[in-house]
């Protein structure tokens, strides 16, 4: 299977199981911020809330694209740990799967909501970090761009939450004059059919939200298997066909070459130099050939590396002309760079359609199980009053917007935190701090100060043994 012997492909074969358990327990762990609002305001029934909701996070994960997973495959530079040893991907690929699992079925289990972004990031940095450590090892294995980007994406979201939710609610106390939204729920009794209507559409919202966002992070987390393992047979998009990639490759140089350097400040200089030597080392290799198969087997890994470094480079440069610092590149010529750029990183940014499948399918199925902890701790334990119609829109809409945007930029956010913070925030909307229960909140809180570094420990370390073990 994929080039490897009876054992590695028994292992690959566990990796990807554990993968999908992760997404699956991902799915259970967070259904809770889709259909708490929706069982607890009567609007749908535990069972149909969640199909409903497995349902539109199978499909956000088909559709939504795959910015957010190349995303989590851009964190950890897979060039720098793969290396000749195979075992040693192995026991990096073991470490952060585990300590995903553990951490995110710890947390469901006492009922505290937990970001699965976090968990999963964590322990991606763990694995990071413990491989600069190694001896002999003297380059960084994270993109530090990236983790800065994830990290405040992380950081901010959940204020965002809070904050947009506490001035929507304000601003319906304002403006809506049937005070019947603002009430508590009649016990078992359906809410009338324009507000059940807005409330399911929320529910929705997330919900597929959460699949475009949530399921990408299990997309990229495959791929990171897949390219550990089989760096051959997933390194570059081999659906593609070389000469597309031939073409696209020259007309980056054409374009590259023909920018006076003389504007340039030196940094830009040395990185044009280093893209332009890329795509003649892409060139070299692809130029003949009919079919990826025809390849050596170390000039895979090393396609998917030029790709890689042709593409921060050159961005680097477009992004000191466009800042206008430098001139003189013409807009159209920079929007012409800019379009090949993008259909030529498609060649590494990809994933195969089984794996998508195999996620939403994983995703899906988790969503409609073991939902009851969770729901019960945002719907009964966050506020001291019973949750209202305007209280579950409120936090759900904004949560949609703000996964939404998220998604579109690629960056993972915690769809845990931002509902949770968006709950709380329509709760102090209501009665001030007050009405907040504060032993959930801080628990909360907790939860989301220690996952980051409980999780890159618990991943080191858990890399360290395992690179002791396999060696």
């Amino acid at each position: 299977m994929f080039g490897l012997d009876t054992s590695f492909t028994i292992l690959l074969l566990i990796c990807l199981f554990a993968a999908c358990v992760f997404e699956f327990i991902n799915g259970f762990h967070d259904t809770a911020n889709a259909v708490a609002t929706v069982i607890y305001t009567h609007s749908l029934k535990p069972t149909t809330a969640v199909v409903w909701s497995g349902l539109w996070n199978f499909i956000g994960v088909n559709v939504g694209g795959i910015a957010v997973a190349m995303g989590i495959v851009n964190l950890l530079p897979v060039e720098l740990l793969v290396d000749q040893n195979l075992i040693h991907s192995i026991s990096m690929i073991l470490a952060l799967i585990v300590t995903a699992i553990i951490w995110n079925l710890s947390t469901w289990y006492i009922g505290i909501p937990c970001s699965s972004s976090h968990t999963l990031i964590g322990s991606i940095f763990g694995v990071g970090l413990a491989y600069y450590f190694l001896p002999g090892v003297t380059t960084y294995a994270l993109n530090w761009n990236k983790v800065m980007d994830v990290g405040l994406s992380l950081l901010i979201s959940p204020v965002f939450g809070f904050a947009f939710a506490l001035l929507l609610m304000y601003i319906l106390r304002k403006t809506v004059k049937n005070k019947i939204i603002f009430k508590e729920p009649p016990a078992k009794k359906a809410p009338p059919l324009w507000i059940r209507s807005i409330l399911i559409l929320t529910c929705t919202s997330v919900s597929y939200a959460h699949g475009s966002n949530d399921g990408q992070k299990g997309v990229g987390l495959i791929m990171l298997i897949l390219i550990g393992f089989s760096p051959v047979y997933f390194s570059v998009d081999r659906s593609k066909h070389p000469e597309n990639l031939l073409y696209q490759t020259r007309q980056i140089e054409w374009n590259l070459t023909h920018i006076d350097t003389n504007v340039l400040i030196p940094g830009d200089k040395a990185a044009l130099r280093i893209a332009v030597a890329n795509l003649g080392f892409i060139k070299s290799k692809v130029t003949g050939i009919t079919s990826f198969d025809d390849l050596k087997k170390e000039d895979h890994f090393g396609i998917r590396k030029a790709i890689i470094v042709v593409s921060k480079k050159t961005e680097a440069v477009l992004k000191s002309l466009k800042s206008g610092k430098q001139a003189n590149l013409s807009p159209i010529r920079i929007s012409i760079i800019t379009a090949n750029l993008k259909k030529f990183k498609t060649n590494t940014e990809y994933s195969p359609r089984w794996v998508i499948l195999l996620v939403s399918l994983s995703l899906g199925l988790g969503t409609m199980i073991g939902w009851k902890r969770i729901v019960v701790t945002i719907g009964e334990k966050i506020g001291k009053t019973h949750l209202t119609y305007a209280q579950g829109a409120s936090a759900e809409l904004v949560a949609a917007s703000t996964i939404g945007v998220s998604t579109m930029f690629g960056l993972p956010v915690s769809t845990t935190h931002v509902l949770s913070s968006g709950i709380a925030g329509t709760m102090v909307a209501g009665s001030g701090r007050q009405n907040l229960r504060m032993g959930t909140v801080r628990g909360i809180l907790i939860a989301w100060l220690i996952t980051l570094p409980v999780t890159i420990i618990l991943s080191g370390l858990l890399f360290f043994v395992l690179r002791m073990i396999f060696k």
